[in-house]
């Protein structure tokens, strides 16, 4: 009997080694750097640990520390090593749950006295201290009863509570480095000195044991790790940028919102607030007209019932709002506008000459986010989603989604969003719909991906409840990744509500559904929008354009004459006229990101002309006023124009 297994590698190539052979042994053979470069190994599509042995045949990826995969894992290794320096520092704490996380990792701790910011200087240190002592992690697999043995013994009551509730057949894996071990399912790399210097700890927070706010109050200690030192650099530097553009400080300057205790998660747009936000509907409104969809709109609030038949009461009433009337009857304030386009799409007789049918809406809806992670205009309770909902056949899918897809990033494209990526997001745990319906609406979904010739990434099991989907991710001009638009194939809801139409056998059958939006949201892009171009707006988006300062108070009359040209002209202006000197008003419009500033005296009354300042320019220029209304028009001009 053979003591050898085959091992396949991505590219196809097969190679016979010795059964039991660890990850980092076969990389040794195919190369001493390989060897080196290796953080751990996939096998049959799962991530493992370098060390486990290969006992059968098996497809093999080698994971190296540059590859994106690495990133959890240094991340995971940095959080075992930030918990042994806590515990090591300060003996009486518990270590109860620790992740990697997008850019980092955390870990929450059970302490008497809660850890500041000022702790973490002396923290990292000791971390710097373990990583420095190349202590090999190491795998070991304990029963139920010994794991719970052992941190009762220790003290660690959040373990005990995690290993009992685990389920009797689960595997109990303990990972240690050095003396120090911890609960874990791993995997983690060959040691700590594999993480090496490009770490750095971010901040200090309260987090319930368990998200539960009956839960005890833990301290969570976040960090942030990355390949390298240059690597962590940057990502200090995009942070150091990201507080600069911070939409809630640019929006106050810039006098476009607040929000209030009195109605969290809601915003309280300004005057020029509104104007920006309904510059983008206006914008979006023409691209929809051009397209073909025809615009509605559907109640705020609808019956329990309809929540009940479209599956959102059982999936999705935790994020719900609902109210209950004097007549008993129990109402939901909409979180999706969808079932209300399906109401509509049934009244009257439809054929399948009527479709593809394109409905759109402007929906204000509302969803309960936790306080804690409300965030601005990225994450609120209510907000306006730029929806469609396109019924068609199952032979309309392919064409309709990659009329979908061209529109989306043309829009995009409008916006200076340039960098586009798309995942494929498949069927997740929570849903509607028989397998077998998943299997063609995901089936469907991925041939008309692949129609388009755009590349796209899988996201295994982040589709809807009712439908796979298509989520188109921002890079913004710091880096950032913003996840907006989506496109949705669903072949659940329409029959669950009653949707049919006549096909050309003469026969009823349920449409197809592909749920559409393309801001997404329209609070969070515009968020997005104000920090992507640092609150300097193109033109034909800002608020507020041109702004007419006075010199001295006998220009007054002329500044008001300016201003009368440039909005008979469609531009957007306003006049400065206050007893202040020239400096500070250009000083106080450039804070509030005003692109164009005149300024305006006797000299410039007299030839008709103004002295012109752009945003970001400490340079002047003087021009006829005709001459400046006729290049300004042009330049605000929207791109659907």
């Amino acid at each position: 009997m053979s003591n050898n297994i085959i091992i396949t590698f991505p590219d196809g190539k097969t190679k016979s080694v010795e059964k039991g052979i660890s990850g980092f042994e076969l990389a040794s053979q195919i190369s001493k750097s390989l060897s080196k470069e290796s953080v751990a190994i996939k096998i049959d599509g799962k991530i493992c640990d370098l060390s486990l042995p290969l006992n059968n045949d098996c497809k093999v990826v080698i994971i190296k520390r540059e590859n994106d995969e690495a990133l959890d894992i240094i991340r995971h290794d940095c959080a075992h090593v930030m918990a042994e320096a806590v515990q090591s520092l300060y003996p009486d704490t518990q270590v109860t749950i620790g992740p990697s996380i997008e850019n980092g990792f955390y870990y929450d701790f059970a302490r008497n006295e809660p850890f500041t910011i000022a702790d973490l200087p002396k923290i990292e240190k000791k971390m710097n201290e373990i990583i420095y002592k190349d202590e090999k992690f190491t795998r070991e697999v304990w029963s139920k009863d010994k794991a719970i043995k052992f941190f009762k013994n220790k003290g660690e009551d959040y373990k005990v509570e995690l290993i009992e509730d685990l389920n009797g057949d689960e595997e109990i894996t303990i990972y240690k480095q050095g003396e120090w071990l911890d609960l874990c399912r791993g995997p983690h790399m060959l040691s700590t000195k594999q993480i090496g210097k490009g770490f750095k700890l971010m901040k200090v927070a309260g987090a319930y044991w368990r998200g539960d706010s009956n839960n005890t109050m833990l301290t969570r200690i976040y960090g942030t790790a990355w390949r390298n030192e240059k690597e962590l650099e940057n990502h200090l530097l995009q942070i150091e940028e990201a507080e600069k553009r911070d939409h809630r400080k640019l929006g106050k300057e810039m006098d476009l919102f607040h929000f209030q205790e009195e109605a969290p998660g809601a915003v309280f747009w300004h005057p020029k607030g509104w104007r920006l936000f309904q510059s983008l509907i206006n914008y979006m409104r023409k691209r929809q007209d051009k397209a073909g969809y025809v615009e509605t709109n559907t109640p705020d609030m609808m019956d329990k019932s309809l929540w009940e038949a479209s599956g959102h009461w059982d999936k999705f009433s935790e994020m719900m709002f609902r109210t209950e009337a004097k007549d008993e009857k129990i109402y939901a304030i909409k979180p999706m506008n969808c079932p209300g386009a399906v109401e509509i799409f049934k009244q009257g007789l439809k054929s399948y000459r009527d479709l593809p049918f394109l409905l759109s809406e402007f929906g204000k809806v509302h969803r309960y986010e936790p306080s804690g992670a409300l965030h601005g205009l990225m994450r609120v309770r209510a907000f306006t989603q730029d929806d469609a909902h396109i019924f068609c056949t199952e032979d309309q899918i392919t064409q309709e989604s990659k009329t979908v897809c061209d529109l989306i990033l043309s829009i995009y494209k409008d916006f200076g969003f340039d960098n586009v990526r798309i995942k494929f997001s498949d069927r997740p745990e929570k849903r509607v719909g028989d397998d077998a319906v998943w299997d063609k609406a995901e089936a469907a979904l991925m041939q008309a991906m692949e129609a388009t010739g755009l590349e796209y990434t899988l996201n295994p099991g982040e589709g809807a409840f009712y439908g796979p989907k298509l989520e188109f991710v921002l890079r913004d001009a710091i880096g950032r990744d913003w996840q907006c638009g989506t496109l949705q194939v669903d072949l659940n809801l329409p029959d669950r509500l009653g949707a049919t139409y006549v096909g050309e056998d003469g026969q009823k059958k349920v449409p197809v559904m592909l749920h559409r939006a393309l801001f997404g949201s329209l609070e969070r892009f515009t968020g997005i929008l104000i920090e992507h171009y640092a609150g300097h707006l193109p033109l034909w988006l800002s608020p507020l354009q041109i702004v007419v300062a006075t010199i001295t108070s006998e220009s007054d009359n002329y500044a008001y004459e300016v201003k009368d040209q440039l909005t008979k002209n469609g531009l957007i202006a306003d006049a400065d006229v206050r007893n202040e000197k020239i400096g500070y008003k250009i000083r106080e419009h450039s804070n509030a990101k005003v692109p164009v500033i005149l300024a305006v005296g006797k000299k410039e009354a007299d030839d008709k002309t103004v002295s012109v300042r752009r945003l970001g320019s400490q340079n002047t220029s003087t021009i006829k006023l005709d001459e400046l209304i006729e290049s300004l028009q042009k330049e605000s001009l929207s791109p659907i124009n």
